[in-house]
C-alpha cells in the first residue's frame, strides 16, 4: 500500500511538473518533441504522437521528461544543437521566454503544494494537540533525560511560547534553536536551559521522537500464539507492575520488557476491579505480544475547522511552512550523521500511511511537490535551477553561455543526481538490511 501511494503521487506530480513546462513551451509556439511519464532508454512502455509530440510512458519510474526542441537536457541530442537554430527552437527564443518556460515546472508544484493544502484544511480541517492536553506527561528519549528531562513532565512553552500543537515540539527543537523549556513537574513550573546545538544533538542521536505522551497500560489487542496470550492476558486488563516495581505508563512497561529478553517476569494487573498476576516469558525482541489502547482514548484532539476563504491563506501558510522548515533542515545533511539518514524512495512511501487516507494522501502529496520544487530550482546543473541560473547569466551579462560549457555543465550535474540518487536508495537498501 505505502509503494502503491507512492507510486499514484509521483506520477501524479510529475505530469503536473513537466505540463509547467509544456504549456508555456507551446505557448511560446517552442517545439516539444516528447512528453513522457518516467524515463524510456532503449524503449518505452506507451506512446502516441499527437501535434508533433509524442506522449508516452517510460519503463524506468525515476521521474519524467519534456524533450524540447533546441535545448540542451537529458537527452544530450548534440546533433541537433550542431545545426542552425530554427524559429521553433528553445534556444532562438528570447531569454524572458526560455526562463519562463524553465521555472514553469517549479512554479506549478508549488501552486499544487499550497492547492492540495488548502483541499485538506477545507475539507478535513487541521487536528491538534494541544500541550495541555498531555494528562500524563510525556515519556522522554535518552537524550532529552540527560539534557534534565524527567519522566512524566508535562512541557507547557519552549523559549515563552506555547506551541499550537504538542507535535510542534519537536520541530521546534530541532529547527528553532530554543534555550528553554518550561515544563509542570510535581505541580511546579520548572525551567529546564537547553544546549545551543541541540538540533544537531538530535541528527546525531538519530533522535527523530524525543517524547512520547505517557499512556495508561490498558491492553486493547492480545496477539494469539504469544506469552502473553499464554499466560491469559485479555483485552482490557490493565497492567500495573511488574517484578514488584509499580509500573502503570505503557512506555515504562515497554522499556522495562526491553531490558529483559528470554526472561519470565510477573505482571501485576486489574482486570474488571480484581487483581492479579501473571508470569509470561519476555521474547528475545523485548516483548509479550499485546498492544494498548491508543493514545487518541486518553487525549482530547482539537479539530480546527476551516471555511472556504480561509483554507485558501491556511494553505498558503503551511505550504511556506513546508518549504522553510525543509530548507533549514538541510544544513544537517552536511554532517556525518545526517548524511546517515538521507533516504530514497523508500523513505518517501514510509510518510503515507500503512492503510489508504484519502486526508493524508494529498497533504503528504502536497508535502512531495513542494520539496520538489524546492530541488528543483536549487542551482544545480541538470535540474531547471541549474538551467536558471546560465539564462540569468544571460539576461544580466547579454551574453549567453557557450554550448560546450552547457554540455559539460549537464553532464557533470546529471552524475551528481544519479550519485545522489543512487545513495539515497542505497541507504534506504542498507538500513533495511541492518534493521533486519
Amino acid at each position: 500500500m505505502l509503494a502503491l501511494q507512492l507510486f499514484l503521487s509521483l506520477s501524479l506530480l510529475i505530469i503536473l511538473h513537466e505540463g509547467g513546462h509544456f504549456i508555456p513551451a507551446k505557448l511560446f509556439k517552442i517545439r516539444v518533441e516528447k512528453f513522457y511519464l518516467f524515463f524510456d532508454p532503449w524503449f518505452s512502455i506507451f506512446k502516441k504522437k499527437i501535434g508533433g509530440t509524442e506522449y508516452g510512458i517510460g519503463w524506468l519510474p525515476l521521474g519524467g521528461y519534456v524533450k524540447i526542441a533546441g535545448m540542451i537536457d537529458e537527452s544530450m541530442d548534440k546533433e541537433q544543437m550542431s545545426k542552425p537554430a530554427e524559429d521553433w527552437e528553445f534556444r532562438s527564443k528570447p531569454a524572458w521566454q526560455r526562463l519562463i518556460v524553465m521555472v514553469g515546472g517549479v512554479v506549478v508544484n508549488v501552486i499544487v503544494g499550497m492547492i492540495l493544502y488548502a483541499v485538506v484544511l477545507a475539507n478535513w480541517g487541521k487536528d491538534e494537540l494541544p500541550v495541555q492536553n498531555i494528562t500524563y506527561g510525556v515519556h522522554c528519549d535518552s537524550l532529552m533525560m540527560s539534557i534534565g528531562f524527567q519522566e512524566g513532565d508535562r512541557i507547557i512553552a519552549l523559549d515563552g511560547q506555547t506551541p499550537s500543537s504538542y507535535t510542534d515540539i519537536p520541530k521546534w527543537m530541532l529547527l528553532n534553536k530554543p534555550t528553554t523549556a518550561t515544563v509542570i513537574r510535581g505541580g511546579n513550573e520548572v525551567q529546564i536551559p537547553l544546549p545551543t546545538e541541540l538540533g544537531q544533538m538530535m541528527v546525531d542521536k538519530g533522535v527523530k521522537m524525543p517524547f512520547t505522551p505517557r499512556i495508561p497500560c490498558v491492553v486493547d489487542t492480545v496477539i494469539a500464539g504469544t506469552p502473553a496470550a499464554e499466560a491469559g492476558l485479555m483485552k482490557g486488563d490493565s497492567l500495573v507492575s511488574i517484578n514488584g516495581d509499580t509500573l502503570v505508563y505503557f512506555q515504562s512497561i515497554q522499556k522495562f520488557l526491553q531490558g529483559h529478553p528470554d526472561q519470565k517476569v510477573e505482571v501485576g494487573l486489574y482486570r474488571g476491579g480484581q487483581w492479579m498476576t501473571i508470569a509470561p516469558k519476555v521474547t528475545a525482541e523485548g516483548t509479550i505480544g499485546f498492544a494498548p489502547k491508543s493514545p487518541s482514548a486518553y487525549f482530547s484532539y482539537v479539530n480546527r475547522e476551516y471555511g472556504f476563504l480561509e483554507a485558501i491563506p491556511g494553505g498558503v501558510e503551511q505550504a511556506w511552512e513546508t518549504v522553510k522548515d525543509y530548507a533549514s533542515q538541510l544544513k544537517f545533511i552536511f554532517s556525518a550523521s545526517g548524511a546517515k539518514q538521507v533516504g530514497g524512495f523508500a523513505t518517501f512511501a514510509k510518510l503515507f500511511p500503512e492503510e489508504w487516507n484519502w486526508a493524508m494522501f494529498w497533504e503528504r502529496t502536497a508535502f512531495i511537490s513542494l520539496i520538489l520544487a524546492f530541488m528543483n530550482i536549487l542551482p544545480i546543473p541538470a535540474l531547471d535551477g541549474g538551467h536558471v541560473m546560465f539564462l540569468l547569466w544571460e539576461m544580466i551579462t547579454g551574453r549567453p553561455a557557450s554550448q560546450r560549457i552547457m554540455e559539460v555543465a549537464q553532464m557533470i550535474g546529471m552524475v551528481l543526481l544519479l550519485g545522489l540518487m543512487l545513495y539515497g536508495n542505497g541507504m534506504d537498501i542498507f538500513r533495511w538490511f541492518t534493521s533486519h
